[in-house]
C-alpha cells in the first residue's frame, strides 16, 4: 500500500496547488524539477500536469498534523 503525502506546489506568479502523491509520484516529481518542459503527476484524486518552467517550490507537509480532538 503506498504512502501518501500532502505537498504544496508553487509557482512564479504566486499560484499553489496542494494535492496529495504517493512516494513514488514524489520522488519523479523531484527528480523532474529544475528541468524544462511538463511533468505529469498522479494524484489521490486524479492527474495533473505542471509546467516545470514555472515551478518555483514543492512543500512537503508536516505528517504530525492533525485536525480533531486528542492525539
Amino acid at each position: 500500500m503506498p504512502r501518501w503525502h500532502h505537498i504544496s506546489v508553487g509557482f512564479a506568479g504566486g499560484g499553489v496547488v496542494a494535492v496529495r502523491v504517493s512516494d513514488e509520484q514524489l520522488q519523479a516529481l523531484y527528480g523532474a524539477v529544475g528541468t524544462a518542459g511538463w511533468h505529469e503527476v498522479a494524484t489521490e484524486d486524479g492527474r495533473i500536469r505542471l509546467d516545470l518552467g514555472q515551478v518555483v517550490y514543492v512543500r512537503i507537509e508536516n505528517e504530525d498534523h492533525r485536525v480533531g480532538f486528542g492525539v
